[in-house]
């Protein structure tokens, strides 16, 4: 049984991705109805949440039905970091986690996300400040280093163990390959086979299959995988993976009556959290993905991302309905 502290995450926990302007509520409640064990908020500014910010102040939200969740947060300051910590546990999350592998040029370039790889004692400095202002599990995510030359995977988790940190994830790869190239996992193996090591250890990058899951569970050796932008317009691969790995045999493909009901329900959640307006202009970022690998879906796709009343994307979605209604996803 993998734990977090007190929290039970099952034999082999499958976790959502925290993933800017993705891992939003409305997404982490079609995920958690299809398998994820456990989701992260998109990772929140400190400077936004000391300064209450709206925007960072929204991110906070959390609700019953996604439990067990944690909120991320980011920055390059520790005192800052220490005062967003107390502040996002007060928002009631089961677990607060540090995002120190954001690779993007705005965070990385600043010393926050994958910037502070470059300065490990900082990096424990500020793990030991925040897991010491609150009483919820802290858990980190990050990379195996900025670059090949930086790679020091094993001291780094020894040494956020060492000042308290409960789990950590690490994404396969340095800041300088961004999302490119392949993950190697090598380091995560070698994570797992240092006996100085007791926390969780999840896996991200590249796992975009239910093959690809159990294999590297088996080589490996991670406690459990976490998933990003393979669950982006396909929740349905937290199940598929979860049924792979207990029979050997792969799940039929998501219908497009399954995928129109997901998608709807996704929208009306949306809606639902930030109004009519930001829901049906935040969504129009998924539609292609919901209905990826359909034939000639484009002019429907182009009235979507213009559409501005639900009535309107509602319509449709009845029409993809009716003019699919044949089709059979691989």
């Amino acid at each position: 049984m993998v734990k977090i502290g007190d929290i039970q995450l099952g034999e082999f926990p499958l976790l959502l991705a925290p993933m800017e302007d993705v891992s939003d509520p409305p997404f982490r409640a079609v995920c958690k109805a299809n398998g994820a064990d456990l989701m992260y908020t998109e990772f929140i500014s400190s400077e936004g949440l000391i300064r209450d910010a709206a925007k960072s102040v929204q991110k906070l939200d959390v609700f019953e039905y996604e439990r067990p969740v944690g909120i991320q947060i980011f920055g390059n300051e520790i005192e800052s970091m220490r005062e967003a910590a107390a502040i996002a546990e007060a928002a009631g999350p089961d677990i607060l986690d540090i995002n120190y592998g954001c690779p993007v040029n705005k965070v990385a370039c600043k010393g926050a996300g994958a910037g502070i790889l470059l300065d490990i004692d900082k990096m424990v400095a500020m793990t030991a400040e925040i897991v010491n202002a609150v009483k919820i599990p802290v858990t980190v995510k990050t990379r195996l280093g900025w670059d090949e030359s930086t790679i020091r995977i094993e001291e780094v988790v020894e040494r956020l163990q060492d000042v308290g940190i409960q789990a950590i994830s690490i994404h396969a790869r340095t800041r300088k390959q961004m999302y490119k190239g392949e993950a190697d996992w090598s380091y995560l193996a070698k994570v797992k086979n240092n006996p100085r090591i007791h926390i969780p250890v999840f896996g991200n990058g590249d796992i975009d299959s239910p093959e690809k899951a159990l294999a590297y569970r088996e080589k490996y050796g991670v406690d459990g995988i976490m998933i990003g932008r393979a669950s982006i317009g396909y929740p349905w691969i937290f199940n598929e993976i979860k049924h792979f790995m207990t029979t050997g045999e792969n799940l039929p493909a998501p219908d497009l009556q399954e995928r129109l009901r997901v998608t709807k329900n996704h929208l009306d959640f949306s809606i639902k959290w930030k109004g009519e307006k930001l829901g049906i202009l935040e969504m129009r970022r998924h539609y292609t993905n919901y209905f990826r690998g359909m034939p000639n879906f484009k002019p429907y796709r182009s009235e979507m991302v213009t559409a501005e009343s639900y009535e309107r994307v509602c319509a449709l979605l009845d029409e993809v309905a009716e003019a699919y209604a044949d089709y059979q996803f691989a």
